[in-house]
């Protein structure tokens, strides 16, 4: 991977107005960029809501086959509320100024079967950084049958991504808690970003056992003990993953595979023309701003903009600042990307899919 470095270092006029904005916001508020009681609470009802399902099927309390799936779908969508509402502050550190408690909750992603040091460096290091950069941004860093990057190769397949795409969104949680952190820690230690004595091989160990302590309670234990057979299991764990892919996925995904956004390109020295914080604000769109239920559920995640702009803040707070952004963004006639719902967002994103499915414009 080229070193990728954007051409204006120092922060443009805009990024120093509205940095100074949001502070002024926190500091006339008095309130913290952290997280606060919303968090806890929240943290408690996902938490209860991936482990009461599962613990029912464990305990016997389940005795028919629909309440069994029941059961699942609901752990997965506990499990997709651990990942977006918990675990994505808790490795920003943002859920708390206390960094104990943003590691052990970080831990929350392991606890679910895939790994806090993998998520962290392809989420906040180069997703973050380099948003929507082919060959910098790990998350449309995708298989030889998805083109999510109108810079990447297109081949066969991608004319018909548009219908199949949903499908492997469902499996994606499925490869989390299987092989991708295997794959993904390997490729960046020899990318260099695996720092420290040892490290590669005490993650190697400890995803392993985090893996084995995941499958124990969410295959093991109900396999032994619930009046349900394997097969009936492995069905029900399929469900559940089925749903924790597909929500993430498109919670994620229709944030910045979209077709307002922009696809920078690096030149052969890897420069991205253009200064950081406008370059975030360029490739994130948000959407179902309104809808606080929604929001709530997502962690924020609907205020991608916000969170890409200053991810050192808890997701608590982005319905506030949104506006301070927005203003500030069309003062310096800047784009501010949203869709009034989600399900103009899913319309784009399929349109965007189809898009890059059937134009090519890389060279």
């Amino acid at each position: 991977m080229k070193t990728i470095r954007f051409t204006e270092s120092a922060l443009s006029e805009f990024s120093i107005t509205l940095r100074s904005r949001v502070n002024a916001y926190f500091k006339q508020s008095q309130k913290s960029r952290y997280g606060n009681l919303e968090m806890i609470l929240k943290t408690i009802f996902m938490l209860s809501l991936y482990f009461v399902p599962v613990l029912l099927v464990i305990l016997g309390v389940v005795s028919q086959t629909w309440q069994l799936y029941v059961c699942f779908i609901l752990s997965g969508l506990g499990m997709a509320g651990i990942g977006m509402g918990v675990m994505h502050d808790a490795i920003h550190g943002t859920y708390s100024k206390n960094k104990l408690i943003n590691k052990l909750l970080g831990y929350t992603l392991n606890m679910v079967g895939a790994n806090a040091t993998v998520w962290k460096i392809q989420h906040n290091v180069l997703h973050h950084s380099f948003t929507n950069i082919h060959e910098g941004d790990d998350d449309i860093n995708v298989p030889f049958f998805l083109r999510f990057s109108p810079n990447a190769k297109k081949n066969g397949f991608h004319p018909y991504q548009h219908l199949y795409t949903w499908f492997f969104y469902g499996l994606s949680t499925l490869s989390w808690v299987t092989s991708k952190d295997f794959i993904r820690l390997h490729r960046y230690y020899k990318m260099g970003l695996l720092r420290g004595k040892n490290i590669y091989r005490d993650t190697i160990v400890k995803i392993i056992a985090w893996k084995l302590l995941y499958y124990a309670f969410i295959l093991g234990l109900p396999i032994v003990f619930s009046p349900f057979g394997v097969g009936q299991i492995l069905l029900a764990f399929l469900a559940l993953h089925f749903v924790t892919g597909l929500s993430i996925s498109l919670v994620f995904q229709t944030a910045h595979i979209m077709p307002d956004v922009t696809f920078p390109k690096m030149d052969g020295d890897g420069q991205v023309e253009g200064e950081r914080m406008i370059h975030q604000l360029m490739t994130t769109c948000n959407y179902s701003e309104r809808n606080r239920v929604f929001s709530w559920m997502i962690g924020g995640l609907n205020y991608q903009i916000e969170h890409h702009l200053f991810p050192d803040i808890c997701h608590v707070h982005y319905r506030k600042i949104a506006p301070i952004v927005r203003q500030t963004a069309a003062e310096y006639q800047l784009p501010y990307y949203s869709k009034v719902t989600f399900a103009q967002a899913l319309r784009s994103h399929f349109k965007m899919l189809h898009w890059l499915g059937n134009t090519k414009v890389a060279s």
